[in-house]
């Protein structure tokens, strides 16, 4: 479970005030238009403040802040000038950052990189502008915050409705979400307020910050590539609910992203192929690993509902092989043109519709507080005990495979297809786990497995 930051404190001082907090911790959802009205009720409260919040981000000439994960704005909240600067988190709910409140002065103030010396963010702008790279303004944001405190399972959680709009010259985007933000207490409590608000408003998990889409919308880019799997690091001390939460980290911070896109309207297949294998990585997380989590009834449940959201992107992914891939390859051996069967085209709710639900991003937060829980599977666990649980579910899981295999090719359609999706989790399983086991045999055994499934992907898309 990551580490809770401690309330936000604010140093006094008659020139500026710095944030003691190195880390915000928050998630952030899109607002359907339908439920803003409604929305905007729930959060204006009796003890809620409203402020206008006027920001410029800025970026050197060649765009060294974005490529570095970082954003630097100074924002106008009220009266008072705030000078801002954020860096990358675990890519879920945290985010390094160093804020500090200026003087009251007339007139906008100039951006100083040095007001962040001393902090983890602060050390990483330093290096980026250490050949004195000039910084200029990239985009400006104007929103309008609804905002209050509420306590949430032993936690104080600050709710913030942002409603308002990015420039970047002459293009505008709007903006209209809401953030939960913890200021103290337990993290876990997050995801569990933040499913209740996404039942009743329909609001869809958007990991994308403002400064992204304000860089994007600078340069006139309409999205970014799709993100894929990075290995799941291990920590050296690690016993089995500490790989746990480990491993359904590295599926999320696969998904989202991917999610992400889709819920803002971009129809590039990659972005779905990639959903689809983060979401196979997570179903196979929660299979394989389900006694390491302390709650191996709650990951089987888990596991059972992530079919029905993965079957119906599934079949836009089916239409997408056959239009880009299929289709091509037999034009080009001289098919005539044709239409695709109606059974074979994708039916119902697109993956926009499908990732926007609230179902979909209600089991991406139970995902999350399923991660966040692996202190009990953990007592007096070691590396020791995570290696021999590794070897326990790899040998398993091996040997069914090598049974499905010898009679692979008296097997029907149905059966092949299951065998290739024992192998898939094989493979991911064998991904999570490389960092346990020899390198060399691992990695000879994890690229025959890679063939095999590639002749065996080949095999689906022509049945299919």
């Amino acid at each position: 479970s990551a580490a809770v930051p401690s309330p936000m404190t604010r140093a006094t001082s008659p020139m500026a005030a710095s944030s003691a907090s190195p880390l915000e911790t928050e998630l952030k959802f899109q607002v359907p238009p339908a439920h803003s009205a409604a929305l905007r009720r729930a959060v204006a409260t009796a003890s809620a403040r409203s402020v206008r919040l006027q920001a410029m981000y800025a970026d050197t000439v060649d765009q060294r802040l974005a490529a570095a994960g970082l954003a630097l704005r100074l924002r106008k909240e009220g009266r008072l000038w705030v000078q801002t600067l954020k860096g990358r988190g675990d890519g879920l709910m945290r985010r390094l950052e160093h804020e500090v409140r200026l003087p009251p002065q007339r007139g906008e103030p100039m951006l100083d990189p040095q007001l962040h010396a001393g902090s983890a963010a602060g050390e990483m702008l330093a290096q980026v502008l250490a050949d004195g790279a000039e910084l200029h303004t990239l985009y400006r944001t104007d929103i309008r915050r609804l905002q209050r405190r509420v306590r949430h399972g032993g936690a104080l959680i600050e709710i913030a409705y942002d409603h308002g709009r990015i420039v970047a010259g002459s293009h505008v985007v709007a903006v209209n979400e809401i953030e939960f933000e913890l200021v103290s207490g337990p993290a876990a409590a997050l995801p569990a307020l933040a499913a209740r608000w996404v039942a009743r408003y329909g609001l869809w998990w958007d990991v994308r910050t403002k400064s992204e889409r304000g860089f994007r919308l600078a340069l006139g880019r309409d999205h970014v590539p799709a993100v894929k799997a990075l290995a799941a690091e291990l920590a050296a001390d690690a016993g089995p609910g500490a790989a746990w939460a480990t491993v359904l980290h590295a599926a999320l911070v696969q998904a989202l992203p991917n999610a992400a896109e889709i819920a803002a309207g971009t129809d590039a297949p990659e972005h779905l192929h990639q959903l689809r294998v983060a979401l196979r990585r997570l179903r196979s997380a929660l299979r394989w690993f389900a006694a390491w989590s302390g709650d191996a009834a709650a990951a089987q449940m888990l596991e059972l509902e992530w079919r029905e959201p993965f079957r119906r992107l599934g079949a836009a992914r089916d239409t997408d092989v056959l239009t880009h891939s299929l289709q091509p390859a037999l034009a080009a051996a001289g098919a005539p043109p044709f239409t695709w069967p109606a059974a074979a085209a994708a039916a119902g709710a697109g993956p926009g519709e499908v990732v926007r639900s609230a179902e979909f991003t209600a089991l991406l937060l139970r995902t999350l507080a399923l991660s966040m829980r692996p202190a009990a599977a953990d007592a007096g666990s070691d590396r020791p005990a995570l290696e021999a649980a590794a070897a326990d579910v790899l040998h398993r899981a091996w040997r069914r495979v090598r049974r499905d295999a010898t009679g692979f090719a008296e097997a029907s359609v149905d059966e092949q297809h299951r065998t290739r999706k024992r192998l898939k989790r094989f493979r991911y399983g064998l991904e999570f786990l490389l960092p346990l086991l020899a390198r060399k045999p691992a990695r000879r055994l994890h690229a025959t497995v890679c063939r095999a499934l590639d002749a065996l992907g080949e095999l689906n898309d022509l049945h299919t």
